[in-house]
């Protein structure tokens, strides 16, 4: 399985990735199954990989109101990014069924449940099960080096590779994203997996203020949890002088 998995994560970078891990979802196998199904929860393992949001953008977030930064945002996330996602799940999962395996690529962004506002497999809880970062307050999946600037597909499969290990949240008692979450749509709860995501997080409402900026702009946008996340930001570095 080793080969496998080296053969896995190589195709993964080589179409593009930043991230790579697999995750072991037995402990998750009842949240799996309620939230997109009996047929999802009977994989055992999930893969999955990530690509950084490029900093150009995210950096522009507070001027998300010039409907030019807000449709180039948008156009990145939701077309760009996420494209590469599902070519790299598409790819990664022919590997693994031409190892005799099966699997199942879940696309990088869609949300089939209009009434919970859920997709179909939480990709967040993937990365955080495959060690790749952990759970914030902002419900986003908090990575050490670029906080939650990265965007996640899932592989799902049967192939018995090895799972990384859940890292500790270490947000401690940052509440940036709360406090700047234009909506107030966070409780400031930290995540625990025996509660539901409402202790911490309302979907409704931040899916009323997106639509609310569409009217404005002609997109949903916000992202400022992502944007003012400290594990995200860069650190400015005063230019050497040259002389």
């Amino acid at each position: 399985m080793a080969s496998l998995q080296e053969d896995l994560a190589r195709r993964a970078r080589e179409l593009g990735a930043n991230y790579f891990g697999v995750a072991d979802l037995q402990p998750a196998r009842e949240s799996v199954e309620a939230q997109g199904g009996q047929f999802l929860a009977k994989y055992p393992r999930a893969v999955s990989v990530g690509i950084r949001i490029p900093e150009g953008i995210v950096d522009q977030l507070p001027n998300r109101q010039n409907p030019m930064v807000a449709h180039t945002y948008d156009y990145t996330i939701y077309t760009t990014v996420n494209q590469s996602l599902d070519r790299i799940g598409l790819a990664v999962s022919g590997l693994l069924q031409e190892a005799g395996h099966a699997a199942l690529a879940v696309p990088a962004s869609q949300t089939p449940d209009r009434s919970r506002l859920v997709g179909l497999f939480s990709h967040k809880l993937a990365a955080h099960l495959a060690g790749l970062g952990w759970i914030g307050k902002s419900c986003l999946l908090i990575t050490p080096d670029h906080g939650p600037r990265v965007r996640w597909v899932t592989i799902l499969t049967d192939a018995p590779l090895d799972a990384g290990t859940p890292m500790n949240q270490r947000c401690r008692q940052c509440k940036l994203c709360v406090a700047e979450c234009p909506p107030q749509a966070f409780t400031g709860r930290s995540f625990h997996a025996d509660e539901p995501r409402e202790a911490r997080f309302n979907p409704q409402v931040c899916e009323a203020y997106r639509q609310e900026q569409a009217k404005i702009i002609g997109v949903r946008i916000c992202g400022m949890c992502v944007y003012v996340c400290p594990y995200g930001r860069k650190k400015r570095r005063t230019p050497r002088a040259v002389g």
